[in-house]
């Protein structure tokens, strides 16, 4: 045997088979390589080649930012060139609250910097609960230069907080005309979403204010103006580095108002302590001379955001500050209505200015005793005397006759329970009672009853002071009716151009001249030798007027009204109807003194000092006295 022998144990490697193996796993290994370098050139040239463009444009929007810059907004000012609403610029603190780690304690902090007071929190935490939180929202505003200057030396402690400079708006007559002019707010996502259907949020970029109420809201776009736009080129920290290029913002437009900013506040005074509202009406025109709703209330409030305290205050109180009652508060007539009934008469032709009645204190209806004012009654009256010392039982008399649907639409001729369209919002149309509202109104029938009490102004009667005003002024003009609208023109800014809101009659009513004179003449009569008379006694000037008394509260059957035994909110309304000079008149008015008595003793003295002012320049020094009848 050979001493050579082959242990079974031992493999024998084939380097050969091997080394190919190892080459065939290598180029399997180099393709995958090279076709991910193969792939990673073919992204390579599709970001750098294909999609050049694209990505030099957002490489380009990071180095420039495109930043807005919101329009000056517009003035309003009267017919005499006093400002109403104007704007000065101050800085404001802000905080983005997405940007703060603790809010809490950076508030905190800040008010060891610049005073914060407990009405600044409560403003901020509301305005936070209503908005989105990468908002910037003001903690304070209207910052001394001192105030600022310590902020800039703590800046570095406060990331997320940044003084800016804001342009303010400032009402500096106050609650005057807090209804009329109304004011502006913070738009809210509800404003944002209407104004993305009108397709008109890109020209809200980097505002943050809107009109809210009054002419404010109503001519927004008149005052708004166009936003401006800004691109900046910035460095790697987000830091302007400098100004590329500018398109300016075009300020607002000014308003320029038919209201007399002197006449308002007479007006306003006059009412003293007393609620209520007037209207004044130049009748040729539809200008708005005044437009007084009493209480009013602070509009500046509003600007920055109301804080919850002052808004309870105002919403809660008793006294209504925030209802508009020149345009939204509703009441009944009274005798005031009365004139409107006799040209009724006149026009149905049921009754002639001789016609007279027999008055003996009181109408009988259906078993129901309707009282005159005066026991005993006025004796015999015709149309001229019913209107002068305004006997309710001539009224009874020729409501029964003419009946609820035939007065109903007369009425309506002069624009009650209509709203006038008056160039502000929130206007009411109020309740000119028929057969059919009742129906709509009660699914019930009307009974002739029902007739008798809405011919002296009560029952379901109820309008507004403006639609009262309204229906004098056409009463005053022959019949013509105009809308009444309180700005006068807009003034573009940079033309100076005027664009008039042109004096639009609405209709003629095409009423008998000889029917229109003889309730003219009576109206003469009520301040000559009528239950106005005393009031208007010394008075240079001739004028015309109804004086009137709304019941607040239903009495008992053939119980007399005793004003002392009555609380004071559900005492008597007083109203007063006035236009003047007589025989041209220039004005036309309507006044409401809430739970006040009797129009001649607590309104018509409101209208004699706005008559007073308007027609001879007499400045009252007090408000108006409240006269006994």
């Amino acid at each position: 045997m050979s001493e050579l022998s082959i242990n079974p144990g031992i493999e024998i490697r084939d380097s050969e088979r091997e080394l190919q193996r190892f080459r065939g796993r290598l180029g399997i290994l180099g393709i995958f390589v090279l076709s991910l370098f193969g792939l990673l050139f073919l992204r390579f040239f599709y970001l750098q080649v294909i999609q050049h463009s694209h990505y030099s444009t957002l490489a380009e929007a990071n180095r420039i930012s495109v930043l807005p810059i919101a329009p000056h907004r517009g003035i309003i000012v009267d017919r005499n060139g006093i400002q109403l609403a104007h704007n000065y610029s101050a800085y404001t603190l802000e905080i983005t609250p997405s940007k703060v780690s603790d809010l809490d304690t950076t508030i905190e902090e800040l008010a060891t910097v610049v005073e914060i007071s407990p009405r600044d929190r409560r403003r901020f935490r509301k305005m936070l609960e209503e908005s989105k939180r990468f908002e910037s929202l003001p903690i304070r505003t209207r910052l001394s230069d001192e105030e600022i200057a310590r902020f800039a030396a703590h800046r570095y402690r406060f990331p997320g907080v940044e003084a800016k400079a804001r342009l303010f708006r400032q009402y500096p007559q106050g609650d005057m005309f807090s209804h009329v002019v109304g004011h502006i707010g913070r738009i809210n996502q509800k404003e944002v979403e209407q104004l993305e259907t009108e397709d008109r949020l890109a020209n809200y970029r980097g505002s943050d204010y809107i009109g809210k109420t009054g002419l404010e809201q109503s001519y927004e776009k008149f005052l708004h103006g166009t936003t401006g736009v800004e691109e900046v080129e910035v460095d790697s920290g987000g830091r302007a580095v400098r100004t590329l290029s500018r398109t300016p913002p075009v300020s607002g437009n000014n308003l320029v108002l038919n209201l007399d900013a002197k006449l308002q506040e007479i007006a306003y005074n006059a009412f003293g302590e007393r609620r209520g509202a007037l209207v004044a009406i130049d009748p040729a025109t539809g200008g708005v001379l005044a437009f007084v709703s009493k209480p009013g209330f602070d509009p500046n409030l509003f600007v920055d955001g109301i804080d919850p305290q002052s808004w309870a205050e105002l919403n809660g109180s008793i006294d209504k500050p925030l209802l508009n009652r020149a345009a939204a508060g509703t009441y009944p007539p009274g005798s005031t209505f009365k004139p409107f009934m006799a040209l009724a008469a006149l026009f149905y032709g049921k009754r002639t200015p001789q016609q007279a009645i027999s008055d003996p204190g009181y109408y009988m209806f259906g078993g129901h005793r309707f009282r005159d004012d005066k026991v005993g009654g006025h004796g015999m009256v015709d149309m001229y005397k019913s209107i002068v010392v305004s006997c309710d039982t001539y009224y009874y008399v020729l409501a029964n006759d003419l009946g609820i649907d035939p007065l109903s639409r007369f009425m309506g001729m002069f624009g009650f329970g209509s709203r006038t369209g008056i160039d502000i919002g929130g206007e009411s149309s109020g309740v000119l009672p028929s057969s059919d509202w009742k129906m709509r109104r009660f699914k019930q029938k009307w009974y002739a009853g029902e007739t008798i009490s809405v011919g002296i102004g009560q029952g379901y009667n109820s309008y507004t002071p403006l639609q009262l005003a309204s229906a004098t002024a056409t009463l005053a003009n022959n019949g013509v009716m105009f809308r009444p609208h309180i700005v006068n023109y807009v003034e573009d800014i940079r033309t100076r151009e005027k664009s008039p809101i042109e004096p639009k009659p609405l209709r003629d009513l095409g009423l008998n001249p000889e029917h229109l004179k003889v309730i003219q003449d009576a109206l003469v009569g009520v301040n000559k030798e009528g239950t106005s008379a005393r009031v208007f006694a010394d008075a240079p000037y001739v004028s015309a007027g109804k004086t009137g008394t709304a019941q607040v509260i239903a009495i008992k059957q053939n119980e007399k009204y005793v004003e002392s035994r009555v609380a004071e909110r559900h005492r008597d309304h007083a109203l007063f109807i006035a236009y003047a000079p007589a025989d041209k008149p220039t004005i036309a008015l309507a006044v409401i003194a809430e739970n006040s008595g009797f129009g001649a003793r607590a309104a018509a003295p409101i209208a004699r000092q706005v008559l007073d002012y308007y027609l001879l320049g007499k400045v009252p020094n007090k408000p108006a006295p409240s006269e006994e009848d």
